[in-house]
């Protein structure tokens, strides 16, 4: 590796350290302090979905955002806790030792350095790839489906309902259209004010930071209310006091038990982390403009956890919340991220008494507006109207997501990916012939065989448009049978390969039987304007023993003219068409032929195109 690709890979903040301006530092600032206040309330309830004690939610959004946001490739991407991976720390470490306890917090530690090191070596074996196969349509269905999950996690807090803690997506929103009407009023409108008033802030005043205008005007709104009638009958519940203390040093549990037990869990909680990580990044990239570096993006996120580890946080990933609130907020570099630590420290342990007058129904107004900035509407409306099959990936993605976040994710790669398998098991082949108004250009013009363009009753050519691969043999394979089977005399194939881009040992094996087939009823292959890769393919599998080197030809008219002498003659001079230059003259055997009708009046019913004929 040369010293550039070091410097990329250990050092990659400094490509876009050089483009920071007074401009850039005030946006990301403003992205940054946003994002701290967000998350401040949110990394204590994370702590506690992981069975760990409130404050190492904080840490856990503090050292490891600032690794991932140095060491990563995404500008917007900030990592730290997640619901997801907080679901799966308490799966993993519940039965191993007491939720909260001395032995379960080292623990968390150990599975946070056991995470990052998977994720560090998978990025540094180039594996980042991986992500490529999460499509389009699965990034926005998955970014809807989060979004959604996002409001739906705030209806509680926005109307003061007691919906019961852990319930699904679809039990939160009955359960709120059951009870709508004990919703506590003043509760509710905190929130719709925050609403309003984030709306016309980011309408009317898109310079100020709406975000934190829309907290404002809620907190300011909830302190009136509270002071006029009472905070026992308004029922306003604030973020409340939090007692602020720094990222200590901390040692993972590295004893042989501990590193055995976490082992597997490990590898599952980083795949997990890094697909959410890099799905969110991919998002946000999609409306950013951005180009991402997979394997960088895996480095970042497994050096954010393996430093993590030593600075008291369990594992992290990237956060939807976070993530989309700094780019609404307006980021501009990765320095967003970076800053959002710092700020969150200073707002810990400084400001924790302004931040206990922050209404929770201020907090969940705000991400509302962050998940209805999330949904892709024109993208989601696309895919519905023109694209039947996508259509199906992103409801499937969808519902899966609002089910189980991962695995709906999951599914919906998987879904994809046999759409995908399924349109290039069926590459599309038809029929060439020369058109009759071309006969006698040198540059042999084919097109689909028509009436205007008759194929010839022995010579059969047909161009293969997609990889001829293990799983499309068998269609490719059917197609060639079919040019014979409607027709006995049409022994010879000739196979025009420029549009085949890949040829694997399943389909050169298939190529060699067919050459072999027709040359059995006394006929024969020939794979014309084929691709070096593909020729490589088939002398390296030995097909070109059973094709035969001769007839590996460069252009269709070499090809032509080297099969012509081998059709029958006697077919030939019963036939009306002369569908080549070569059959103007003479007949196979040399013999000068009786001249050609004026018309197709000639043309026989099995001349005609497979597909045309009654």
């Amino acid at each position: 590796m040369n010293a550039a690709a070091l410097s990329r890979t250990w050092l990659p903040f400094l490509a876009w350290w050089p483009s920071l301006t007074r401009d850039t530092l005030r946006s990301d600032a403003v992205a940054a302090l946003t994002g701290a206040v967000v998350v401040l309330p949110q990394a204590v309830a994370f702590a506690t979905i992981a069975g760990l004690p409130p404050q190492y939610g904080l840490y856990a959004a503090m050292v490891p955002a600032v690794v991932a946001a140095l060491w990563g490739s995404s500008r917007h991407l900030v990592s730290g806790p997640t619901t997801a991976i907080s679901v799966l720390v308490l799966a993993t470490l519940a039965p191993l030792a007491e939720p909260g306890s001395e032995p379960y917090v080292a623990m968390a530690f150990t599975l946070s350095l056991l995470v990052g090191l998977m994720q560090l070596g998978l990025g540094l074996a180039k594996l980042g790839a991986i992500v490529n196969f999460i499509s389009h349509t699965v990034i926005v269905a998955f970014t809807a489906g989060a979004a959604c999950l996002i409001a739906a996690s705030q209806i509680k807090h926005f109307f003061g309902l007691a919906v019961p803690r852990g319930a699904e997506f679809h039990e939160t929103l009955l359960f709120a259209a059951e009870h709508l009407g004990e919703a506590n009023l003043w509760v509710t409108l905190v929130g719709l004010v925050t609403l309003l008033a984030g709306f016309v802030a980011q309408r009317y005043v898109p310079k100020l930071p709406y975000m934190i205008m829309a907290m404002l005007a809620g907190s300011v709104f909830a302190a009136i209310v509270n002071q006029q009638l009472g905070v026992s009958r308004t029922g306003i519940a604030t973020v409340g006091a939090l007692q602020g203390t720094y990222p200590l040093p901390s040692l993972p549990d590295l004893s042989p038990g501990t590193l055995r037990a976490l082992l597997f869990p490990a590898a599952v909680v980083a795949v997990i982390a890094l697909t959410e990580a890099v799905a969110i990044a991919r998002s946000v990239a999609t409306r950013s403009g951005q180009r991402l570096d997979s394997d960088q993006e895996f480095i970042g996120q497994g050096l954010a956890n393996v430093a993590g580890s030593f600075f008291s946080a369990y594992p992290s990933s990237g956060s939807f919340n976070r993530s989309g609130v700094n780019f609404a907020s307006g980021a501009q570099t990765p320095l967003a991220a970076a800053l959002s630590a710092p700020f969150l420290l200073v707002i810990a342990v400084a400001a924790a008494p302004l931040v206990a007058y922050l209404p929770v129904a201020a907090m969940a107004a705000i991400l509302f507006i962050v998940a209805w900035g999330l949904i892709d509407w024109h993208g989601i409306g696309q895919i519905l109207r023109r694209h039947p099959r996508e259509r199906i990936v992103l409801l499937v993605t969808w519902a899966g997501v609002l089910i189980d976040l991962e695995k709906g994710l999951f599914i919906g790669v998987v879904v994809s990916l046999l759409f995908y398998l399924y349109r290039t098991s069926r590459p599309k082949i038809d029929e060439r012939a020369p058109p009759r108004a071309e006969l006698g250009n040198p540059r042999r013009k084919m097109v689909e065989a028509s009436v205007d363009a008759p194929v010839c009753p022995q010579l059969a050519m047909l161009r293969v448009r997609g990889s001829i691969y293990f799983g499309a043999v068998e269609h490719v394979q059917e197609r060639f049978h079919e040019v014979d089977e409607a027709d006995p005399r049409r022994k010879w194939l000739m196979v025009v390969a420029q549009g085949i881009n890949f040829v694997d040992l399943a389909g050169a094996q298939m190529l060699a039987a067919e050459a072999r087939r027709r040359r059995a009823v006394g006929g024969g292959l020939m794979v014309v304007c084929a691709h070096p890769s593909v020729e490589a393919m088939l002398v390296r599998t030995e097909g070109i023993t059973s094709i035969g080197i001769d007839r590996l030809i460069a252009h269709k008219g070499d090809a032509l003219r080297k099969v012509y002498p081998l059709l029958d003659s006697e077919v030939c001079k019963v036939c009306t068409l002369r569908v080549f230059e070569e059959c103007q003259q003479t007949l196979p055997n040399g013999k000068p032929r009786a001249a050609a009708p004026d018309d197709a009046a000639g043309l026989t019913e099995s001349a005609l195109p497979i597909e045309t004929r009654p």
